[in-house]
């Protein structure tokens, strides 16, 4: 239910921001403007609109299909109430975490912009490799799935190479701190899950 609210929500905040251009620079994030003009709340807003209709749809896609799984694994570790709660709390914060790099890093670049939901995304989709090593994992024009304990290092490799070339206009810095977020949220609330990672893997072996 979490994530289908969440999905409602940003899907309304960024269909009413294509046409409103004073709503959608308002509550982007502009690494200058978080910085020097204190506007952190923009360090949670830019993950509620989005740059198009695709950028939107494939967003929220993966979100409704991992972050369905991840809600149902926290609630069944701890219970529905507290399960949701850490399940929303992990979510929101990604949004920002996944950011602080580069708000530090273009904190005095006026033209730095940011729009999506991508970081907290991922942060999910690594929450979700955690709980669930050995699920399958398409990736495009791959007709047979990957394991995700595979897919996980090779989307780290590929964020931190496309960071470094930089040379689309894509958050892949947020992309890395998100997944990296979303799996080190989990374990500081509950660390026995290093060793169920681990015994999911064996278990897959064996």
């Amino acid at each position: 239910m979490a994530t289908i609210i969440i999905i409602a929500i940003t899907a309304l905040v960024s269909l009413l921001c294509f046409s409103n251009e004073k709503a959608f620079r308002t509550l982007m994030f502009n690494a200058y403007d978080t910085w020097n003009h204190r506007r952190y709340y923009q360090l949670f807003s830019y993950g509620l609109v989005h740059g198009s209709w695709g950028h939107l749809f494939f967003n929220m896609l993966t979100l409704f299909f991992f972050g369905s799984e991840v809600e149902i694994f926290f609630k069944a570790i701890f219970g529905d109430l507290t399960g949701t709660i850490l399940y929303v709390v992990l979510y929101v914060t990604a949004i920002a975490v996944s950011s602080l790099a580069d708000l530090y890093k273009y904190r005095y670049t006026a033209s730095y912009n940011a729009v999506g939901a991508s970081g907290a995304v991922s942060a999910i989709l690594f929450a979700a490799i955690l709980f669930n090593p050995t699920m399958g994992i398409y990736i495009y024009f791959i007709p047979i799935p990957v394991p995700a304990f595979i897919f996980g290092p090779l989307y780290l490799i590929y964020c931190r190479w496309m960071a470094k070339r930089n040379a689309d206009n894509i958050g892949h810095t947020a992309h890395f701190w998100g997944a990296i977020y979303g799996l080190v949220f989990p374990i500081l609330v509950k660390p026995a899950l290093v060793i169920y990672f681990f015994n999911r893997l064996m278990e897959s072996w064996s």
